[in-house]
């Protein structure tokens, strides 16, 4: 199913990747490095976005919001202290899995009640929970441009308008690319 949901959780998935890649190209120690910003590592930004997308994920699957928060919270620092590498592994599995999740179904659109612990109760779609997510991880992605900066490292664009002019020609092919 392709969707504008699904098409921005594949620029998503592209731009995570091109985070990933671009960390990984400077000194080894810059992943785990304490800066004074909204995160005190990229490492832990990186394991948040993670963890919120899991998150996520397991709510369009069926789980309460309760639950999938219940479950994130034991694995948190577990997830923070995974290098690069294998941060990569499970961003590439959970691709894998939301792919699986968006060809099962027959309607984004689809309503489901969320019962956020923090908010309250409300109606929501699995694309508008899916742009959520990319909305999250951009803001993110954010945070790790200015930490790098202030350690005196260049970042990398990620935002979706480098994204679409990757070369509208050879679009098709890295998107399906992107997706794993």
């Amino acid at each position: 199913m392709t969707t504008n949901a699904v098409n921005m959780y594949i620029y998503h998935v592209w731009a995570n990747k091109t985070m990933l890649a671009h960390v990984k190209q400077l000194p080894e120690e810059v992943y785990e490095m304490e800066v004074k910003s909204v995160f005190p590592t990229v490492s832990t930004v990186m394991a948040h976005v993670y963890n919120t997308d899991r998150l996520w994920l397991d709510v369009m699957k069926g789980r309460s919001m309760r639950e999938a928060m219940a479950e994130i919270g034991p694995v948190k620092n577990e997830t923070e202290a995974r290098n690069i590498e294998e941060m990569e592994r499970l961003y590439a599995e959970l691709a894998e899995e939301y792919k699986a999740f968006f060809q099962e179904q027959q309607d984004m659109d689809r309503t489901i009640t969320l019962d956020n612990p923090y908010a309250y109760i409300r109606e929501t779609s699995y694309a508008e929970i899916v742009m959520h997510v990319v909305s999250h991880a951009t803001y993110h992605r954010g945070n790790i441009t200015a930490m790098l900066r202030q350690m005196g490292y260049p970042s990398v664009m990620t935002d979706q308008g480098m994204f679409w002019y990757m070369g509208e020609e050879n679009s098709r092919p890295r998107l399906a690319a992107a997706m794993g």
